[in-house]
């Protein structure tokens, strides 16, 4: 027999897996029902972490967003796997042009464009993208996967 909370508990389990900081679903139905849009900013690591201010910006950031109660939609993936996707060659290709085919790379990846878009005006050297990761696609199987990992 189950207990009488067990219902109250699968619930309270269902919206923590849903609202977490991980919004890639793992439940292959759940994806096909909503593909997952994710925006990035990508630049060599060198520059993005030792160059720029992004641990002040990324802090105040998230600073905001506890103050609007919201869920941090944003991560920092260093080598990021996403980018051997087919989707994304001309952004590959636009960094190789650039000088930065065998510099490591760091991205900047978020569910909310607007943030994307501010912080491409505000890095200013960083290509900006998106992709979609649906439930059938295996060309992004992970979106915040690292090649280091």
């Amino acid at each position: 027999m189950k207990p009488m909370n067990s219902k109250r508990v699968e619930t309270k389990d269902l919206k923590n897996r849903l609202s977490r900081n991980f919004f890639f679903a793992k439940d292959k139905k759940l994806r096909t029902l909503n593909p997952v849009k994710y925006f990035f900013v990508i630049g060599s690591s060198k520059f993005l972490l030792d160059n720029e201010p992004l641990e002040e910006i990324l802090r105040e950031r998230i600073q905001q967003y506890a103050r609007e109660k919201k869920t941090i939609d944003f991560w920092i993936i260093k080598s990021p796997k996403f980018l051997n996707s087919l989707d994304l060659i001309d952004v590959k290709n636009k960094l190789t042009k650039d000088g930065l085919g065998k510099a490591e790379l760091s991205a900047i990846v978020s569910l909310d464009e607007v943030f994307i878009k501010w912080m491409k005006l505000r890095l200013q050297n960083v290509a900006e993208s998106n992709f979609m990761v649906f439930a059938n696609d295996n060309d992004i199987e992970s979106p915040l996967a690292s090649e280091n990992l």
